[in-house]
Order: C-alpha cells, then structure tokens, then sequence
C-alpha cells in the first residue's frame, strides 16, 4: 500500500484549519509553510498562553502541538482544545518522549504523539489517519536499554517525581536510580 493510498485525501476534511504550537520559531514557521502547501489554513502560537487564547476565539479542526514549551506543557494546549472542541485531531511533537507522557498525550485527546524533527508527510498521515487505522510500525524499533529507560521515567512520573517512592516501586536502590536519572535516555 502507497503512502497516498493510507492517508485520506484532506478534502474530506470540510474543516482544514490548523494550529501549530511550537517555541522554536523557524521550526513552526518551516512546518507551517510545509502545511499550507499540503492544504491547511495554519496558525501558528509560540506558547500555551498564547494558543489557549486562539482555542478559546476559535477551535481548528487539527492541531500539532510541541510537548515543551518556554511557558507550560503542551498537553495544557491539548486539554483546551479538547474542551472546546472534541473532534479536533491533535497530535503531540516532541524532543524528548516518553511512554508515560505518549499514554497522558492520548488519554486527554491527541491522536498521536510524533518525535521531532518529525517529516511534514508523517505529521499529515498521523492528522488523517482514520481512528480504526493502526499506524504502521517504527522502522528502528526502541531498545531493550530504551525500553527499560521509559518504564523508569513513567513509573518516575506517576510517582510524581518523588525518587524515593520511585525506587521503592522499582525495588531499587535510591542512588541507583538517581544515577540513571541523571544520564541521557539510551538510544
């Protein structure tokens, strides 16, 4: 199956405004062109302040949203589309995933949860896919160190980031664990 044979034309779509939500201001700026070209009506905010003012004066039927951003998190922005408007298809983009924020990302209403710097094609397949689509498998699969590395971090967050309470949910040592907190997450 082709690419353009898994993603819906986007003229189903009687809908095609966009709001990219991103800090990084010549990546919104590339993305939002790439977008446009792709047929969306883009608007781009710069922080969470910023597109919860632009959900509340008018809900966009798709949005792409980066995880962190200098005043907030990006699932803030999720959660007030979601609340304005529940069939908007958002997906989250980000640096630096996680299991533990991908399942929050999907509980609160996004549709996907992409790695940055993500390819205008896969953002476009991710915002139209239709709901009973499985998205196709990864092509370079997470590590068994990788993987290990994310249930740490979840349980870590789930804990509220209490290292103590981590360490004993994981039976680990406290120091251990802060070790391996403090190191870059494994390829």
């Amino acid at each position: 199956m082709t690419m353009t044979e898994q993603i819906p034309d986007l003229e189903t779509f009687a809908d095609k405004s966009l709001l990219i939500v991103d800090d990084d201001k010549a990546f919104q700026q590339r993305l939002a062109r790439a977008m446009e070209k792709r047929g969306f009506e883009t608007e781009t905010a710069d922080g969470v302040r910023e597109a919860v003012t632009k959900v509340g004066s008018q809900a966009p039927a798709f949005a792409i949203v980066d995880m962190r951003l200098e005043d907030g998190n990006g699932l803030d922005v999720i959660e007030a589309i979601r609340q304005r408007r529940a069939d908007c298809r958002a997906i989250i983009l980000t640096g630096y995933g996680n299991i533990a924020t991908a399942v929050t990302a999907v509980k609160l209403g996004a549709v996907d949860y992409l790695a940055k710097p993500a390819d205008p094609d896969d953002i476009l397949a991710a915002l139209s896919r239709r709901p009973e689509d499985k998205a196709p498998p990864p092509e370079n699969p997470m590590s068994a160190d990788r993987v290990r590395w994310e249930h740490i971090q979840r349980v870590y967050e789930l804990c509220d980031r209490n290292v103590s309470e981590t360490a004993r949910r994981l039976n680990m040592h406290r120091r251990t664990l802060q070790r391996i907190l403090a190191k870059r997450a494994p390829r």
